[in-house]
């Protein structure tokens, strides 16, 4: 199991009250739900394996390069060497040392990768693994992980973990019109405006689609674009050669790196705390109280 960590904590901070407090008064609503999210993954799914894959850098400067307008929106302050910081509410940047700090006293494996994003760490994760594999993020770029040949799965939270609906192909077929394979060449032609990513003008969902089931990729549509007796109109002839610059480099900022190289790490679930002292000074300094029980039972159970 593969945690998009930053996915799972900003649901955490949004859908826990920030009334849930340290005994200091510090908000704590995105730490307590993350432990919350992460019991009942394993209640429910029993991994015998799990990863939090975090950020290193949110906004890759290799990306940047590629699509400068990827994710400049949520640029709070560019950090010269980088990686920038990223607009966050003001009660939730303090809460991810405090993330980090208990993840690590617990033992369960966090990993990240200089120059990469926490969606880059999985794909390399789940490109490795062996056997099966549940990818729980709110995030739909991680679709083209999809792949049931190599069981691979997206868990995705509908409404806080408790209710996650689950992405095998048949399923993304069913609601995109794609499988994991076509997803990436699906959400280049579409665009993403949360990420920056401008799309094909005129190209939404449901005509990406059915240009990808006609065509069969993306390269195949940029043939027939280029090919005036191509079934395509004139008019869409014309989208695509007024987009050829961002789809020349688009594929490349959209797709999950799968093979970036990952400090060695033990995946193995934990079945108790890897520093039970220092998780009883976090527990007792931030009021970690029943999220922290509630998970460390299910780990031992």
């Amino acid at each position: 199991m593969l945690l998009d960590t930053a996915s799972l904590y900003f649901r955490a901070y949004f859908g826990v009250p920030d009334t849930v407090r340290a005994p200091d008064g510090t908000p704590v609503n995105a730490v307590r739900g993350l432990l919350d999210f992460i019991a009942r993954l394993v209640q429910d799914h029993r991994p015998a394996a799990l990863a939090a894959c975090m950020d290193a850098d949110w906004r890759p400067a290799w990306r940047v390069e590629l699509i400068p307008s990827y994710k400049a929106h949520r640029v709070a302050e560019e950090v010269p060497g980088g990686p920038d910081e990223e607009e966050t509410p003001d009660t939730l940047g303090p809460q991810v040392p405090v993330i980090e700090q208990v993840l690590d006293a617990i033992g369960v494996a966090r990993l990240g990768a200089a120059e990469y994003e926490a969606d880059d760490v999985i794909g390399t994760l789940a490109t490795r693994a062996t056997g099966p594999v549940d990818v729980v993020t709110g995030d739909r770029d991680l679709f083209q992980l999809v792949d049931d040949a190599r069981a691979v799965r997206v868990l995705y939270p509908v409404k806080g973990v408790g209710s996650l609906d689950t992405y095998d192909d048949a399923a993304l077929r069913a609601k995109y019109g794609v499988d994991g394979r076509g997803y990436a060449d699906l959400a280049v032609l579409r665009g993403d405006p949360s990420d920056g990513l401008p799309g094909v003008r005129g190209v939404g969902e449901k005509t990406a689609a059915k240009l990808l089931a006609e065509y069969g990729d993306l390269a195949g549509i940029r043939a027939a674009a280029a090919d005036p007796v191509s079934r395509l109109t004139p008019a869409q002839r014309g989208k695509f050669q007024e987009a050829a610059d961002y789809l020349d480099v688009a594929p490349t900022v959209v797709r999950v790196a799968r093979d970036v190289d990952l400090p060695d790490a033990d995946l193995t679930l934990p079945r108790g705390p890897r520093d039970p002292e220092l998780l009883e000074q976090l527990a007792e300094r931030w009021g970690l109280g029943g999220s922290l029980r509630r998970l460390l039972e299910v780990l031992a159970d």
